[in-house]
């Protein structure tokens, strides 16, 4: 059985160069509009519009989990559960799948966690190359004073993690306020030095799509790596209309300065077939380069059992219960 080499699909390593932004052009924003019921109805027809099957599925399946941030944000997070959810991105799929499947060597794209979790992610880690993100800036709300989500950063970045995911002020957005915006989005990323930033819109909160597809060109003007959908705690997270919004805005934007910006959908994505979707409109879209995880990943915890699964069946023939396929 042949899906795809390992090789392309564990490491994430960057070889784009780095957005340093561009200096923030409010015609270039306010000219900017998103016809609502136009990109509604064709983030309908997506999920019918691609169908991959049998080997070319698992391929798919396994280009999904390298692209996974393994994510746990929860109050009771505790070492123990840090530790065990590396442990299932050094090893996100059982072994005898992964030999079978010609997928040996595959592991998620990172380990996503709160800041006071970092070294321990770090460590448990250690000898691989799966990033560690942190999420910053007040997280999830982003409403403390500038300074402290700016040294929470620093904090991050010297306790290891190589990626921060922050939260915009959501006021700027809906105020109009896109100078705010940008020098805000500019000072965090700075603070975040040679880690990647990913710029977190909360895209449920903002009001309309085109102030999502304003907010997410400010964002790439001020130096975002990524711009990312939401912190998965808002009531509305990632739908298939805002990725193609914001997706269509990282197109623009590297038509008109040459540079790719990541993406990440974050939060209701738990199911194998919707991971599909966003793949294969990414690939519609923006092309193979942004299947990469330097350019694409998943903010997602629940969507690895449910891959696991479909690939269990794949192999087997056979469905197993959720509790054999633990994330950590």
């Amino acid at each position: 059985m042949q899906t795809m080499n390992a090789n392309t699909t564990t490491l994430p390593q960057v070889q784009e160069p780095r957005n340093d932004g561009i200096p923030l052009d409010l015609s270039w924003v306010k000219a900017v509009q998103a016809n609502t019921s136009a990109i509604e109805r064709r983030a309908a027809t997506l999920p019918g519009r691609r169908s991959v099957k049998k080997d070319f599925q698992a391929a798919w399946l396994c280009k999904a989990i390298s692209l996974m941030d393994l994510t746990t944000l929860s109050g009771d997070d505790s070492e123990g559960r840090v530790r065990r959810l590396c442990a299932k991105a050094r090893q996100p799929v059982r072994a005898d799948l992964l030999k079978t499947l010609g997928m040996e060597g595959l592991t998620t794209g990172a380990i996503c966690v709160y800041h006071d979790m970092v070294e321990t992610a770090v460590d448990a880690l250690r000898g691989t190359k799966i990033p560690v993100a942190a999420v910053s800036t007040g997280f999830p709300a982003g409403l403390s004073p500038l300074h402290l989500r700016l040294a929470e950063i620093g904090e991050s970045v010297n306790a290891g993690a190589q990626e921060i995911d922050i939260v915009i002020t959501r006021r700027h957005v809906l105020q109009g306020n896109w100078q705010a915006l940008y020098d805000e989005m500019a000072q965090m990323r700075a603070a975040c030095g040679d880690a990647h930033v990913k710029a977190i819109l909360a895209t449920g909160e903002l009001g309309s799509l085109r102030n999502v597809a304003r907010a997410s060109v400010v964002c790439m003007m001020a130096g975002a790596d990524f711009i990312k959908t939401s912190t998965g705690k808002e009531p509305i997270n990632a739908t298939l209309p805002v990725t193609l919004t914001m997706i269509r805005a990282i197109r623009d934007y590297h038509d008109r300065t040459g540079i790719r910006v990541g993406y990440k959908p974050a939060g209701g994505i738990s199911k194998a077939k919707d991971a599909l979707v966003y793949l294969s409109m990414i690939k519609d879209e923006l092309g193979d380069r942004w299947l990469k995880p330097d350019l694409f990943r998943f903010g997602a915890s629940s969507l690895l059992g449910d891959i696991e699964r479909q690939l269990e069946h794949h192999v087997t023939g056979g469905y197993s219960a959720g509790w054999r396929h633990a994330i950590g």
